[in-house]
């Protein structure tokens, strides 16, 4: 099984949401999505959690954490959402995605028509 991770600095939004969207769209058997942060926050921005709500994915109940090496060591891809130069480069690859500031439930929906494409491409 493959393991991918989203990556952004505080684990809060971005990469949380990919994550959760990620798991939703893949077979569990051929590939898992995990989150994490260069600098985690204390938690997942509310927002996010409503966003993210709106569309059925509850993510009441996650929690930031840290991205470390060991984390990274036996990813297959690392997809990096706006942590520059603090992420770690992953053997299997490392992809960035665009930055944003601000999470509505428009950049939720092109998130995840992004996140079907790379679906179908790492499958």
């Amino acid at each position: 099984m493959k393991k991918i991770i989203f990556a952004c600095v505080h684990n809060a939004g971005r990469s949380q949401m990919a994550a959760a969207w990620f798991n939703q769209l893949a077979n569990p058997e051929l590939a898992v999505a995990v989150s994490a942060g260069t600098q985690p926050g204390e938690r997942v921005h509310p927002e996010v959690v409503e966003a993210m709500r709106e569309v059925g994915v509850d993510l009441a109940a996650m929690k930031p954490q840290r991205l470390t090496d060991a984390l990274a060591e036996d990813a297959a891809m690392l997809i990096t959402m706006g942590c520059g130069d603090e992420c770690p480069v992953v053997i299997g690859g490392t992809l960035s995605y665009r930055d944003t500031d601000h999470i509505t439930t428009e950049y939720a929906a092109n998130l995840w028509a992004e996140l079907g494409k790379a679906l179908h491409i790492l499958s």
